[in-house]
Protein backbone atom coordinates (compact mmCIF):
# COMPACT_ATOMS: atom_id res chain seq x y z
CA UNK A 1 0.00 0.00 0.00
CA UNK A 2 1.75 3.16 -1.22
CA UNK A 3 1.29 6.50 0.52
CA UNK A 4 0.20 8.61 -2.49
CA UNK A 5 -2.80 6.42 -3.33
CA UNK A 6 -6.53 6.53 -2.68
CA UNK A 7 -6.29 3.16 -0.90
CA UNK A 8 -3.85 4.53 1.65
CA UNK A 9 -5.87 7.74 2.13
CA UNK A 10 -9.00 5.72 2.98
CA UNK A 11 -6.99 3.34 5.16
CA UNK A 12 -5.35 6.17 7.10
CA UNK A 13 -8.54 8.18 7.63
CA UNK A 14 -10.24 5.10 9.10
CA UNK A 15 -7.23 4.37 11.32
CA UNK A 16 -7.06 8.01 12.42
CA UNK A 17 -10.74 8.09 13.37
CA UNK A 18 -10.66 4.83 15.33
CA UNK A 19 -7.38 5.76 17.04
CA UNK A 20 -8.84 8.93 18.50
CA UNK A 21 -12.08 7.18 19.43
CA UNK A 22 -9.92 4.86 21.53
CA UNK A 23 -7.73 7.64 22.93
CA UNK A 24 -9.02 7.05 26.47
CA UNK A 25 -8.28 3.33 26.20
CA UNK A 26 -4.55 3.21 25.52
CA UNK A 27 -4.22 -0.58 25.59
CA UNK A 28 -7.09 -1.06 23.12
CA UNK A 29 -5.64 1.68 20.93
CA UNK A 30 -2.24 -0.03 20.77
CA UNK A 31 -3.87 -3.39 20.00
CA UNK A 32 -5.75 -1.73 17.17
CA UNK A 33 -2.64 0.00 15.78
CA UNK A 34 -0.74 -3.29 15.88
CA UNK A 35 -3.51 -5.08 13.98
CA UNK A 36 -3.77 -2.41 11.27
CA UNK A 37 0.03 -2.30 10.96
CA UNK A 38 0.06 -6.00 10.09
CA UNK A 39 -2.86 -5.38 7.73
CA UNK A 40 -0.86 -2.59 6.08
CA UNK A 41 2.14 -4.89 5.62
CA UNK A 42 -0.02 -7.80 4.45
CA UNK A 43 -1.53 -5.60 1.75
CA UNK A 44 1.79 -6.08 -0.10
CA UNK A 45 2.20 -9.82 0.57
CA UNK A 46 0.58 -11.52 3.56
CA UNK A 47 3.01 -14.47 3.30
CA UNK A 48 5.69 -12.38 5.03
CA UNK A 49 3.60 -11.33 8.02
CA UNK A 50 4.92 -14.36 10.01
CA UNK A 51 8.50 -13.23 9.30
CA UNK A 52 7.77 -9.74 10.64
CA UNK A 53 6.02 -11.24 13.67
CA UNK A 54 8.84 -13.71 14.44
CA UNK A 55 11.59 -11.06 14.18
CA UNK A 56 9.57 -8.76 16.44
CA UNK A 57 8.71 -11.49 18.94
CA UNK A 58 12.26 -12.85 19.19
CA UNK A 59 13.75 -9.38 19.66
CA UNK A 60 11.14 -8.57 22.32
CA UNK A 61 11.78 -11.81 24.21
CA UNK A 62 15.55 -11.35 23.99
CA UNK A 63 15.22 -7.76 25.26
CA UNK A 64 13.25 -9.07 28.25
CA UNK A 65 15.91 -11.68 28.96
CA UNK A 66 18.63 -9.03 28.74
CA UNK A 67 16.78 -6.86 31.24
CA UNK A 68 16.25 -9.69 33.74
CA UNK A 69 19.65 -11.39 33.42
CA UNK A 70 21.71 -10.92 36.57
CA UNK A 71 25.20 -11.50 35.18
CA UNK A 72 26.86 -9.23 32.56
CA UNK A 73 28.00 -12.31 30.63
CA UNK A 74 24.43 -13.60 30.41
CA UNK A 75 23.19 -10.23 29.19
CA UNK A 76 25.87 -10.10 26.51
CA UNK A 77 25.18 -13.69 25.49
CA UNK A 78 21.49 -12.91 24.99
CA UNK A 79 22.35 -9.79 22.98
CA UNK A 80 24.72 -11.66 20.68
CA UNK A 81 22.16 -14.44 20.19
CA UNK A 82 19.44 -11.99 19.23
CA UNK A 83 21.63 -9.99 16.87
CA UNK A 84 22.94 -13.13 15.16
CA UNK A 85 19.37 -14.36 14.64
CA UNK A 86 18.28 -11.03 13.12
CA UNK A 87 21.35 -10.66 10.90
CA UNK A 88 21.14 -14.28 9.78
CA UNK A 89 17.55 -13.65 8.69
CA UNK A 90 18.60 -10.50 6.83
CA UNK A 91 21.51 -12.30 5.14
CA UNK A 92 19.30 -15.19 4.05
CA UNK A 93 16.63 -13.06 2.42
CA UNK A 94 18.80 -10.26 1.08
CA UNK A 95 22.28 -11.58 0.37
CA UNK A 96 22.15 -15.31 -0.43
CA UNK A 97 21.64 -14.70 -4.13
CA UNK A 98 24.29 -11.98 -4.13
CA UNK A 99 26.90 -14.23 -2.54
CA UNK A 100 26.09 -17.13 -4.87
CA UNK A 101 26.32 -14.95 -8.00
CA UNK A 102 29.59 -13.44 -6.77
CA UNK A 103 31.00 -16.93 -6.14
CA UNK A 104 29.94 -18.06 -9.62
CA UNK A 105 31.66 -15.03 -11.14
CA UNK A 106 34.87 -15.93 -9.29
CA UNK A 107 34.60 -19.52 -10.52
CA UNK A 108 34.26 -18.33 -14.12
CA UNK A 109 37.46 -16.31 -13.77
CA UNK A 110 39.25 -19.61 -13.18
CA UNK A 111 37.32 -21.31 -16.00
CA UNK A 112 35.25 -23.39 -13.56
CA UNK A 113 31.60 -23.93 -14.43
CA UNK A 114 29.76 -25.34 -11.35
CA UNK A 115 26.33 -26.81 -12.07
CA UNK A 116 24.33 -25.19 -9.28
CA UNK A 117 20.59 -24.67 -9.38
CA UNK A 118 19.85 -22.44 -6.40
CA UNK A 119 17.14 -19.80 -6.32
CA UNK A 120 17.33 -16.71 -4.11
CA UNK A 121 14.33 -16.11 -1.81
CA UNK A 122 12.06 -13.18 -2.58
CA UNK A 123 13.13 -10.04 -0.72
CA UNK A 124 10.52 -9.09 1.92
CA UNK A 125 9.49 -5.45 1.77
CA UNK A 126 11.27 -3.32 4.37
CA UNK A 127 13.23 -6.23 5.86
CA UNK A 128 16.35 -4.08 6.38
CA UNK A 129 14.37 -1.53 8.34
CA UNK A 130 12.52 -3.85 10.69
CA UNK A 131 15.68 -5.90 11.34
CA UNK A 132 17.49 -2.68 12.34
CA UNK A 133 14.56 -1.81 14.63
CA UNK A 134 14.81 -5.23 16.24
CA UNK A 135 18.55 -4.76 16.84
CA UNK A 136 17.91 -1.30 18.29
CA UNK A 137 15.39 -2.79 20.75
CA UNK A 138 17.83 -5.40 22.03
CA UNK A 139 20.81 -3.04 22.07
CA UNK A 140 18.94 -0.33 23.98
CA UNK A 141 17.86 -2.95 26.54
CA UNK A 142 21.49 -4.06 26.88
CA UNK A 143 22.71 -0.46 27.32
CA UNK A 144 20.09 0.28 30.03
CA UNK A 145 18.42 2.91 27.84
CA UNK A 146 14.92 1.50 28.47
CA UNK A 147 13.55 2.76 31.77
CA UNK A 148 10.66 0.25 31.86
CA UNK A 149 10.52 -3.50 31.37
CA UNK A 150 9.92 -4.38 27.73
CA UNK A 151 6.28 -5.16 27.02
CA UNK A 152 5.93 -7.70 24.20
CA UNK A 153 2.92 -6.03 22.61
CA UNK A 154 4.66 -2.64 22.66
CA UNK A 155 7.78 -4.26 21.16
CA UNK A 156 5.69 -5.73 18.34
CA UNK A 157 4.07 -2.35 17.68
CA UNK A 158 7.40 -0.49 17.82
CA UNK A 159 8.79 -2.65 15.02
CA UNK A 160 5.60 -2.94 12.93
CA UNK A 161 4.19 0.62 13.32
CA UNK A 162 2.94 1.19 9.77
CA UNK A 163 4.11 4.77 8.99
CA UNK A 164 7.77 3.74 9.32
CA UNK A 165 7.54 0.01 8.62
CA UNK A 166 8.72 -0.27 5.02
CA UNK A 167 11.08 2.67 4.49
CA UNK A 168 11.88 4.24 7.84
CA UNK A 169 12.91 6.46 9.45
CA UNK A 170 14.73 4.11 11.81
CA UNK A 171 13.27 4.74 15.26
CA UNK A 172 15.17 4.16 18.49
CA UNK A 173 13.40 1.91 20.96
CA UNK A 174 14.51 4.21 23.77
CA UNK A 175 12.73 7.14 22.08
CA UNK A 176 9.57 5.43 20.80
CA UNK A 177 8.58 2.93 23.52
CA UNK A 178 7.99 5.68 26.13
CA UNK A 179 5.56 7.31 23.68
CA UNK A 180 3.51 4.10 23.66
CA UNK A 181 3.11 4.13 27.43
CA UNK A 182 2.17 7.82 27.64
CA UNK A 183 -1.44 8.84 27.12
CA UNK A 184 -1.94 11.02 24.04
CA UNK A 185 -3.41 14.47 24.53
CA UNK A 186 -5.31 15.69 21.45
CA UNK A 187 -4.65 19.29 22.45
CA UNK A 188 -0.91 18.84 21.97
CA UNK A 189 -1.16 17.59 18.38
CA UNK A 190 0.31 20.11 15.93
CA UNK A 191 -2.24 19.37 13.23
CA UNK A 192 -1.16 22.21 10.96
CA UNK A 193 2.46 21.05 11.03
CA UNK A 194 1.42 17.44 10.39
CA UNK A 195 -0.62 18.46 7.34
CA UNK A 196 2.25 20.64 6.11
CA UNK A 197 4.58 17.64 6.36
CA UNK A 198 2.16 15.40 4.47
CA UNK A 199 1.52 17.94 1.71
CA UNK A 200 5.19 18.84 1.27
CA UNK A 201 6.08 15.14 1.23
CA UNK A 202 3.47 14.40 -1.42
CA UNK A 203 4.67 17.31 -3.53
CA UNK A 204 8.31 16.23 -3.30
CA UNK A 205 7.51 12.62 -4.11
CA UNK A 206 4.64 12.82 -6.60
CA UNK A 207 5.57 15.99 -8.49
CA UNK A 208 9.33 16.61 -8.21
CA UNK A 209 10.75 13.10 -7.81
CA UNK A 210 8.41 11.35 -10.24
CA UNK A 211 8.80 14.06 -12.89
CA UNK A 212 12.59 13.94 -12.74
CA UNK A 213 12.56 10.13 -12.75
CA UNK A 214 10.26 9.62 -15.72
CA UNK A 215 11.39 12.50 -17.94
CA UNK A 216 15.11 12.68 -17.21
CA UNK A 217 16.84 10.18 -14.93
CA UNK A 218 15.35 6.85 -16.04
CA UNK A 219 15.86 7.43 -19.80
CA UNK A 220 19.53 8.39 -19.40
CA UNK A 221 20.43 5.61 -16.96
CA UNK A 222 18.61 3.10 -19.15
CA UNK A 223 20.78 3.92 -22.16
CA UNK A 224 23.74 6.20 -21.33
CA UNK A 225 25.37 5.62 -24.73
CA UNK A 226 22.44 7.40 -26.40
CA UNK A 227 23.20 10.68 -24.62
CA UNK A 228 26.13 13.04 -24.39
CA UNK A 229 27.78 15.12 -21.72
CA UNK A 230 25.07 17.76 -21.24
CA UNK A 231 22.14 15.35 -20.87
CA UNK A 232 24.16 12.94 -18.71
CA UNK A 233 25.28 15.69 -16.36
CA UNK A 234 21.71 16.96 -16.12
CA UNK A 235 20.52 13.42 -15.33
CA UNK A 236 23.12 13.05 -12.57
CA UNK A 237 22.00 16.31 -10.99
CA UNK A 238 18.43 15.15 -11.55
CA UNK A 239 19.03 11.95 -9.62
CA UNK A 240 20.57 13.90 -6.74
CA UNK A 241 17.34 15.89 -6.55
CA UNK A 242 15.13 12.85 -7.21
CA UNK A 243 16.47 10.63 -4.43
CA UNK A 244 16.43 13.51 -1.94
CA UNK A 245 12.83 14.44 -2.76
CA UNK A 246 11.75 10.80 -2.94
CA UNK A 247 13.12 9.73 0.42
CA UNK A 248 12.68 12.97 2.36
CA UNK A 249 9.18 13.16 0.88
CA UNK A 250 8.37 9.66 2.18
CA UNK A 251 9.68 10.42 5.67
CA UNK A 252 7.78 13.71 5.75
CA UNK A 253 4.54 11.86 4.98
CA UNK A 254 5.41 9.20 7.58
CA UNK A 255 6.19 11.83 10.22
CA UNK A 256 2.98 13.73 9.46
CA UNK A 257 0.84 10.60 9.70
CA UNK A 258 2.50 9.57 12.96
CA UNK A 259 2.03 13.05 14.37
CA UNK A 260 -1.71 12.97 13.64
CA UNK A 261 -1.86 9.64 15.50
CA UNK A 262 -0.13 11.21 18.50
CA UNK A 263 3.48 10.05 18.00
CA UNK A 264 6.63 11.92 17.01
CA UNK A 265 9.37 10.78 14.63
CA UNK A 266 12.93 12.14 14.57
CA UNK A 267 13.97 14.48 11.81
CA UNK A 268 15.53 12.43 9.03
CA UNK A 269 16.81 15.12 6.63
CA UNK A 270 18.25 18.56 7.26
CA UNK A 271 19.22 20.24 3.98
CA UNK A 272 21.90 17.65 3.10
CA UNK A 273 23.15 19.46 0.00
CA UNK A 274 23.88 22.47 2.20
CA UNK A 275 26.66 20.45 3.87
CA UNK A 276 30.24 21.65 3.57
CA UNK A 277 32.06 18.38 4.31
CA UNK A 278 31.34 14.62 4.27
CA UNK A 279 30.83 14.44 8.03
CA UNK A 280 28.36 17.32 7.86
CA UNK A 281 26.57 15.59 4.98
CA UNK A 282 25.96 12.46 7.06
CA UNK A 283 24.66 14.60 9.90
CA UNK A 284 22.01 15.85 7.48
CA UNK A 285 21.28 12.89 5.17
CA UNK A 286 19.16 9.95 6.38
CA UNK A 287 19.98 11.00 9.93
CA UNK A 288 18.28 8.01 11.55
CA UNK A 289 20.48 5.61 9.54
CA UNK A 290 23.75 7.53 9.94
CA UNK A 291 23.29 7.80 13.72
CA UNK A 292 22.31 4.10 13.86
CA UNK A 293 25.51 3.15 12.02
CA UNK A 294 27.49 5.43 14.32
CA UNK A 295 26.04 4.07 17.58
CA UNK A 296 25.60 0.40 16.70
CA UNK A 297 28.52 -0.20 14.31
CA UNK A 298 31.19 2.52 14.29
CA UNK A 299 31.44 2.92 18.08
CA UNK A 300 31.38 -0.86 18.79
CA UNK A 301 34.22 -1.21 16.23
CA UNK A 302 36.21 1.16 18.40
CA UNK A 303 35.21 4.52 16.94
CA UNK A 304 38.02 7.04 17.19
CA UNK A 305 39.52 5.56 20.35
CA UNK A 306 42.19 3.38 18.73
CA UNK A 307 44.38 5.99 17.07
CA UNK A 308 44.28 7.74 13.70
CA UNK A 309 44.75 4.68 11.48
CA UNK A 310 42.18 2.65 13.37
CA UNK A 311 39.71 5.53 13.13
CA UNK A 312 40.16 5.64 9.35
CA UNK A 313 39.63 1.87 9.11
CA UNK A 314 36.51 2.02 11.29
CA UNK A 315 35.03 4.84 9.21
CA UNK A 316 35.70 2.97 5.98
CA UNK A 317 34.28 -0.36 7.25
CA UNK A 318 31.17 1.37 8.60
CA UNK A 319 30.40 3.06 5.28
CA UNK A 320 31.12 -0.05 3.19
CA UNK A 321 28.73 -2.07 5.35
CA UNK A 322 26.26 0.81 5.16
CA UNK A 323 26.47 0.62 1.38
CA UNK A 324 25.94 -3.14 1.42
CA UNK A 325 22.92 -2.65 3.70
CA UNK A 326 21.31 -0.60 0.93
CA UNK A 327 21.39 -3.44 -1.56
CA UNK A 328 22.96 -6.75 -2.55
CA UNK A 329 25.03 -5.36 -5.39
CA UNK A 330 28.68 -4.41 -5.76
CA UNK A 331 27.63 -0.96 -6.95
CA UNK A 332 26.27 -0.26 -3.45
CA UNK A 333 29.56 -1.46 -1.97
CA UNK A 334 31.43 1.02 -4.17
CA UNK A 335 28.99 3.76 -3.15
CA UNK A 336 29.72 3.01 0.51
CA UNK A 337 33.47 2.78 -0.17
CA UNK A 338 33.43 6.19 -1.85
CA UNK A 339 31.68 7.78 1.12
CA UNK A 340 34.08 6.01 3.46
CA UNK A 341 36.97 7.43 1.45
CA UNK A 342 35.42 10.91 1.56
CA UNK A 343 35.21 10.74 5.36
CA UNK A 344 38.81 9.52 5.67
CA UNK A 345 40.14 12.18 3.28
CA UNK A 346 38.23 14.88 5.13
CA UNK A 347 39.61 13.72 8.48
CA UNK A 348 43.13 13.83 7.10
CA UNK A 349 42.56 17.21 5.44
CA UNK A 350 41.18 18.67 8.68
CA UNK A 351 44.21 17.43 10.63
CA UNK A 352 46.69 19.32 8.42
CA UNK A 353 48.02 22.43 10.18
CA UNK A 354 49.80 23.97 7.20
CA UNK A 355 49.43 27.79 7.45
CA UNK A 356 48.28 28.15 3.83
CA UNK A 357 45.55 25.55 4.31
CA UNK A 358 44.48 27.10 7.60
CA UNK A 359 44.00 30.47 5.88
CA UNK A 360 42.11 28.79 3.04
CA UNK A 361 39.72 27.01 5.41
CA UNK A 362 39.10 30.23 7.32
CA UNK A 363 38.21 32.21 4.17
CA UNK A 364 34.51 33.04 3.83
CA UNK A 365 34.47 31.87 0.22
CA UNK A 366 35.76 28.41 1.20
CA UNK A 367 32.39 27.36 2.64
CA UNK A 368 30.75 27.71 -0.76
CA UNK A 369 33.71 26.18 -2.60
CA UNK A 370 33.68 23.17 -0.26
CA UNK A 371 29.90 22.93 -0.55
CA UNK A 372 30.19 22.78 -4.34
CA UNK A 373 33.03 20.24 -4.24
CA UNK A 374 31.16 18.02 -1.80
CA UNK A 375 27.97 18.12 -3.85
CA UNK A 376 29.80 16.86 -6.93
CA UNK A 377 31.61 14.19 -4.91
CA UNK A 378 28.21 13.01 -3.65
CA UNK A 379 26.90 13.03 -7.24
CA UNK A 380 29.79 10.81 -8.36
CA UNK A 381 28.79 8.32 -5.67
CA UNK A 382 25.11 8.61 -6.69
CA UNK A 383 26.03 7.26 -10.14
CA UNK A 384 27.01 3.92 -8.61
CA UNK A 385 24.01 4.01 -6.27
CA UNK A 386 21.57 4.45 -9.16
CA UNK A 387 23.26 2.32 -11.82
CA UNK A 388 22.09 -1.33 -11.82
CA UNK A 389 25.55 -2.50 -12.94
CA UNK A 390 29.13 -1.35 -13.37
CA UNK A 391 28.61 -1.36 -17.13
CA UNK A 392 25.91 1.30 -16.81
CA UNK A 393 27.92 3.30 -14.27
CA UNK A 394 31.03 3.37 -16.48
CA UNK A 395 28.88 4.16 -19.52
CA UNK A 396 27.58 7.21 -17.60
CA UNK A 397 31.15 8.37 -16.98
CA UNK A 398 32.02 7.74 -20.62
CA UNK A 399 29.04 9.82 -21.77
CA UNK A 400 30.42 12.76 -19.79
CA UNK A 401 33.34 12.85 -22.23
CA UNK A 402 31.11 13.15 -25.30
CA UNK A 403 30.26 16.83 -25.92
CA UNK A 404 26.74 17.22 -27.32
CA UNK A 405 23.87 19.65 -27.12
CA UNK A 406 21.30 19.52 -24.34
CA UNK A 407 18.20 17.68 -25.60
CA UNK A 408 16.30 16.63 -22.47
CA UNK A 409 16.01 20.03 -20.83
CA UNK A 410 12.50 21.45 -20.67
CA UNK A 411 10.85 24.01 -18.44
CA UNK A 412 9.19 21.35 -16.23
CA UNK A 413 12.55 19.60 -15.81
CA UNK A 414 14.42 22.81 -15.01
CA UNK A 415 11.77 23.93 -12.51
CA UNK A 416 11.59 20.53 -10.78
CA UNK A 417 15.40 20.30 -10.63
CA UNK A 418 15.68 23.79 -9.16
CA UNK A 419 12.98 23.08 -6.58
CA UNK A 420 14.48 19.72 -5.68
CA UNK A 421 17.98 21.09 -5.11
CA UNK A 422 17.39 24.60 -3.83
CA UNK A 423 14.20 24.55 -1.75
CA UNK A 424 16.23 23.05 1.09
CA UNK A 425 18.03 26.40 1.30
CA UNK A 426 14.85 28.18 2.36
CA UNK A 427 14.99 29.78 5.82
CA UNK A 428 13.60 27.50 8.55
CA UNK A 429 11.55 30.37 9.92
CA UNK A 430 9.32 30.15 6.85
CA UNK A 431 7.88 26.81 8.01
CA UNK A 432 7.20 28.20 11.47
CA UNK A 433 5.59 31.28 9.97
CA UNK A 434 3.29 29.22 7.73
CA UNK A 435 2.25 27.01 10.65
CA UNK A 436 1.43 30.04 12.81
CA UNK A 437 -0.46 31.72 9.97
CA UNK A 438 -2.55 28.59 9.33
CA UNK A 439 -3.55 28.53 12.99
CA UNK A 440 -5.33 31.86 12.47
CA UNK A 441 -7.43 30.62 9.56
CA UNK A 442 -10.92 29.18 10.02
CA UNK A 443 -11.11 25.38 9.91
CA UNK A 444 -13.23 25.42 6.75
CA UNK A 445 -10.68 27.55 4.89
CA UNK A 446 -7.85 25.25 5.97
CA UNK A 447 -9.79 22.23 4.76
CA UNK A 448 -10.46 23.86 1.41
CA UNK A 449 -6.77 24.74 0.99
CA UNK A 450 -5.80 21.17 1.80
CA UNK A 451 -8.19 19.86 -0.86
CA UNK A 452 -6.83 22.33 -3.45
CA UNK A 453 -3.20 21.38 -2.69
CA UNK A 454 -3.88 17.65 -2.99
CA UNK A 455 -5.78 18.21 -6.25
CA UNK A 456 -2.91 20.33 -7.63
CA UNK A 457 -0.38 17.61 -6.71
CA UNK A 458 -2.50 15.03 -8.52
CA UNK A 459 -2.71 17.23 -11.62
CA UNK A 460 0.98 18.22 -11.70
CA UNK A 461 2.40 14.75 -11.07
CA UNK A 462 3.02 12.23 -13.86
CA UNK A 463 0.42 9.51 -14.37
CA UNK A 464 0.84 6.36 -12.32
CA UNK A 465 2.36 5.90 -8.89
CA UNK A 466 6.08 5.14 -8.85
CA UNK A 467 7.26 3.17 -5.80
CA UNK A 468 9.54 4.85 -3.33
CA UNK A 469 13.23 4.26 -4.04
CA UNK A 470 13.98 3.03 -0.53
CA UNK A 471 11.31 0.31 -0.67
CA UNK A 472 13.94 -1.95 -2.27
CA UNK A 473 16.24 -1.61 0.74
Amino acid sequence: MLFPTVEYAIFFLVVLAVTWILVEYNELKKNFLLAVSYLFYGFWDWHYIPLLFIISLVSGLVAQQIQTAALPKSRKRWLITGIVFCLATLVYYKYVGFFIISLLDICRLFDVQPQWHITSPMLPLGVSFFVFHAISLMSDAYRHKLSNKVNLRDALLYIAFFPQLIAGPILRASAFLPQLTAKCNPQTIRVNLALMLICSGLFKKVVISNTLATQLVDPVFASPASYGMADTLLAIYGYAAQIYCDFSGYTSIAAGCAMLLGYSFPRNFNAPYYATDPQDFWRRWHISLSTWLRDYLYIPLGGSQGGVTRTYVNLFITMVLGGLWHGANWTFVIWGALHGSYLVIHRYWSSLNIPLLLRLREASSWRWISRLLLFHAVCVAWIFFRAPSFEIAFAMFNSLSVPTQLTLASWPIIIMLALGLFMQYRPKRWDVGVEQELARWPLLIRGACLAVIIFAIEVLGPSGVAPFIYFQF
